[in-house]
């Protein structure tokens, strides 16, 4: 697969929650940076983010691709349903990092995080 067919992978794994095939897309020692759950491994990552998730809907807007580059940037707009029921809407900015083989090596993900972390503390808390 191209940088780019891989990016469109993880947008529709990623929206229809499927864990096992969005580590796929990942190095084996792939990581996640996040702006509310930290740097993690691929597959503790998207497991936590999985298990506070009741739904979510992303729609993308933009991938841009440098074909210099081993990293590109998905621009989408994630409609995420926490575990509580509440819903928050954000833009997101995902650059992806691959290895030689178009795996994974790194995901960075950018986005304000003011409504979805009140969200996942109340979660956490038990405040839901």
């Amino acid at each position: 697969m191209t940088k780019n067919e891989v990016a469109r992978k993880y947008i529709e794994y990623l929206s229809n929650g499927a864990v096992e095939q969005i580590v796929g897309l990942f190095a084996e020692n792939g990581t996640v940076s996040s702006p509310i759950y930290g740097d993690k491994l691929a597959k503790h990552f998207f497991k936590e983010l999985t298990d506070d998730t009741a739904n979510s809907r992303l729609t993308l807007k933009r991938i841009f691709e440098d074909a210099d580059s081993n990293s590109l940037a998905l621009y989408f707009e994630y409609e995420w349903t926490v575990k509580s029921g509440k819903i928050v809407v954000f833009d997101v900015v995902d650059i992806l990092d691959f290895n030689n083989e178009t795996k994974i090596e790194k995901l960075k993900i950018i986005y304000d995080t003011y409504v979805a972390r009140r969200l996942i503390e109340d979660i956490r808390s038990g405040n839901s």
